[in-house]
């Protein structure tokens, strides 16, 4: 049941604010344009400012307009829940809501997802946190995580990654765990929220690495085109095999900072 999959969503943290004896802002934007890889002179230009200007913001000898944050945060592709931290050390209040599925102005959007969760019976389906901690999922993944990990207590919310990687989680019934490990570790890099894994996710990536018979080559990201078009899953256990591939949705054009977050994943067979 999906009530029994995650018991509450995880609070929202704004999260520490970078300090500095001149401008908090101003080492934020530096932060996340050193991110993207842009020069002064080129998030200027995008932004309709002066290099002369930006560095001032940059440096704290100039305060940005709230518009001028906004703008500079849409350019640089700040995720939502950074933003906030943006405006704040700008000293603007917040913009951008973190209730995520639970909260009423989400009605519409909790409906889309339960209908997309329903449709994809028999076939598991799951909706996951920033974190890879699961929110809630659909009666066909409850049941088959729960064929695979019997009366074993779970730690609340279950996360995906810790259940990967931990010996005494789904890990034993994969059989080609090797190469899904591999995959996955490299799919926490690339579907970092923004595209920068944040503090959390950097811890979560260090306890998977921590696990036995965890190469330590995985800790730099690779990002190789891999030879197949899909690592499927193989999974086995008491005499029944199982193969799926998944897909991993995400929401349009989100105004929450937890609803931009949410991935969901939907499993498909590989094999007839």
């Amino acid at each position: 049941p999906r009530e029994g999959i995650a018991s509450a969503l995880p609070r929202p943290r704004l999260g520490a604010v970078a300090t500095s004896t001149t401008s908090p802002v101003g080492e934020l934007l530096r932060h996340w344009r050193g991110v993207r890889h842009l020069s002064q002179l080129a998030l200027a230009g995008e932004v309709a400012t002066t290099q002369r200007h930006l560095s001032f913001i940059e440096s704290g000898r100039s305060q940005p307009s709230r518009a001028m944050v906004l703008r500079l945060a849409r350019v640089l592709d700040i995720p939502i829940r950074e933003r906030n931290q943006v405006l704040l050390a700008a000293g603007y209040a917040p913009l951008y809501r973190e209730a995520g599925l639970a909260s009423e102005e989400a009605t519409q959007v909790r409906a889309a997802v339960e209908r997309m969760l329903d449709a994809h019976e028999p076939y598991p389906a799951v909706v996951m946190d920033r974190h890879w901690n699961v929110v809630t999922a659909n009666s066909a993944a409850g049941s088959f995580f729960g064929w695979l990990l019997g009366d074993r207590e779970l730690e609340e919310p279950a996360n995906v990654i810790r259940l990967m990687f931990d010996p005494e989680g789904m890990r034993a019934f994969v059989r080609n765990w090797e190469d899904i490990a591999e995959a996955l570790i490299q799919r926490v890099h690339r579907e970092a929220v923004g595209g920068f894994p944040d503090a959390e996710t950097v811890a979560l990536l260090e306890q998977a690495l921590g696990y036995p018979g965890v190469p330590t080559e995985w800790r730099t990201p690779d990002f190789r085109t891999p030879p197949l078009p899909v690592v499927p899953v193989d999974w086995e256990k008491d005499g029944l095999a199982l193969s799926y591939f998944s897909t991993v949705t995400t929401l349009g054009t989100p105004q929450d900072a937890m609803l931009q977050e949410i991935r969901i994943e939907s499993f498909f067979p590989a094999d007839e």
